[in-house]
């Protein structure tokens, strides 16, 4: 049986690298996926337009254009998915704000859009999935946070904070809703770089992310896509409240 066979699994910033990495992921895995961005539906499905996610269009996919940070639009998907499957099972939310300046040099306004769209949008999101994972039988949260939760970082003051936010959140979600059935769990990633990304980087950036990583090098949307399907299957049945970093060491 395939690894996700017959769950249902929203994906949040899908048209990303890692939102769209893990789209076909669990495509593959035998999910039915609904996937949420920012972009109108013409201009997604020349995104989804790669074969290997194609294919799956439109029984086993739905996109939906849809804002995270806006409690109205984040309703309306959510209501899509009961009506379109009835069920919810697990959700990866991925959509998040980042400015990086000077910590003095931020603005309240750059400040506040940065916490709305990565703080707020977790909220929002687990917020509206919670009852309909419920009404399902349980399910599981994933959240994508980042290794900039507790590694410092210059200019990063504003995103560190929110994502020092988002792991907290879930923490406390796995506490209130494990009598559910509901698990949730964040994912820290490191540096993630796609081979196209890699190939138009200078050299000096590649040497300068080997000598911070104990790994040596960048990692891929796939494998963090790898420990995301893992997480949401039912092979991390007793994980719940975890902070998992996948940085090649970078944290260290």
């Amino acid at each position: 049986m395939a690894q996700l066979s017959g769950k249902v699994i929203l994906v949040t910033g899908a048209l990303g690298k890692l939102g769209l990495s893990a789209v076909r992921m669990f495509l593959e895995r035998g999910a039915k996926v609904v996937a949420t961005d920012l972009a109108a539906p013409e201009d997604a499905n020349l995104r989804l337009n790669e074969p290997a996610i194609a294919s799956y269009l439109p029984n086993d996919l739905l996109y939906i254009q849809s804002d995270a940070r806006d409690e109205k639009q984040v309703s309306i998907a959510f209501e899509s998915v009961q009506s379109r499957w009835g069920r919810l099972d697990g959700i990866y939310h991925n959509a998040y704000t980042q400015i990086s300046k000077p910590a003095m040099q931020l603005t309240l306004d750059e400040w506040n859009q940065v916490l709305l769209g990565t703080l707020t949008s977790t909220f929002l999101i687990n917020k509206y999935a919670l009852p309909l994972l419920i009404e399902s039988g349980g399910g599981v949260i994933l959240n994508a946070s980042s290794v900039l939760s507790h590694k410092v970082k210059p200019t990063c003051l504003a995103y560190g904070a929110a994502k020092a936010g988002v792991n907290q959140m879930t923490r406390v979600i796995a506490a209130d809703y494990a009598h559910k059935g509901v698990r949730a769990n964040a994912l820290l990633p490191g540096d993630i770089k796609t081979e196209k990304a890699l190939h138009t980087l200078p050299p000096s950036f590649k040497e300068a992310v080997a000598k911070m990583t104990p790994l040596g090098r960048s990692g891929t949307p796939d494998e963090v896509s790898e420990l995301a399907a893992f997480l949401l299957s039912d092979s991390a049945s007793y994980i719940t409240g975890a902070l998992l970093t996948i940085d090649g060491g970078f944290a260290l």
